[in-house]
């Protein structure tokens, strides 16, 4: 009986992707949502997933501190006007989850050597969206704009600094944003993977409370590096 059911299954997977391939990519298409892209106004939401980094600039030359970088999740809401028949603005109000491990070189413990940085980001990027001529249900898009960034675990308002095992940054950043995407027009709504880099713009960092401190006194700034891969449905 299980293996009816997965036939069934697989075949209706087949027949769907089909649907799907001859919808989207035929020499001659149905037309998906023709007049939706007329809109002055709409809405959507996206789920995905990041990479965040850290640039790190010293103030002399010598061993670099080591990040190690995790895949975190993204969520949010999105909201765009149409400015013109290729341009719109887009509000991308979303929550992103991420961890970073630093890894300073010439500690003897690891205790001393390693910085969990777990991070809670409020993201706030206002963008403009290039797309082109609508080719059947596919249209390309190009993205760019500013966002700024609220880290809810920034530690800012801590007394304790790396001393204590405690990595602080300030809560508030700024950045620029490209990237690139595609709509995919399907009979009922818009799916439009796309791929984003995030390029902090100011130093991040606060130092500890020891000028000398082993750990961020050779740091001339440190500044976020992100990739976002969003999935959107309008």
């Amino acid at each position: 009986m299980k293996k009816i059911v997965c036939l069934i299954l697989f075949a209706f997977t087949l027949s769907g992707s089909a649907q799907f391939t001859k919808n989207m990519f035929s020499k001659d298409p149905i037309i998906n949502l023709e007049n939706f892209q007329n809109k002055r106004l709409y809405f959507g939401y996206f789920l995905g997933f990041n990479s965040y980094d850290f640039k790190i600039d010293y103030k002399t030359v010598g061993p670099d501190i080591q990040v190690k970088k995790s895949t975190g999740f993204n969520v949010g809401i999105v909201g765009d006007i149409k400015l013109h028949e290729y341009i719109n603005l887009r509000f991308e109000p979303g929550l992103y989850y991420t961890t970073r491990e630093l890894m300073y070189p010439n500690f003897s413990t690891e205790s001393d050597a390693l910085r969990q940085v777990n991070s809670t980001y409020i993201h706030l990027p206002l963008l403009l969206k290039f797309s082109s001529l609508r080719t059947g249900n596919i249209r390309p898009y190009l993205l760019g704009g500013l966002s700024t960034t609220l880290n809810l675990s920034s530690n800012s308002k801590s007394l304790d600094d790396n001393l204590e095992q405690r990595f602080r940054v300030k809560p508030w950043t700024t950045n620029y944003e490209m990237g690139f995407g595609i709509d995919l027009f399907c009979p009922y709504f818009i799916f439009s993977p796309s791929i984003r880099g995030v390029f902090g713009l100011k130093d991040e960092l606060i130092r500890d409370n020891d000028p000398n401190s082993p750990w961020t006194s050779n740091i001339e700034s440190i500044k976020t590096r992100a990739v976002f891969i969003n999935f959107t449905f309008h």
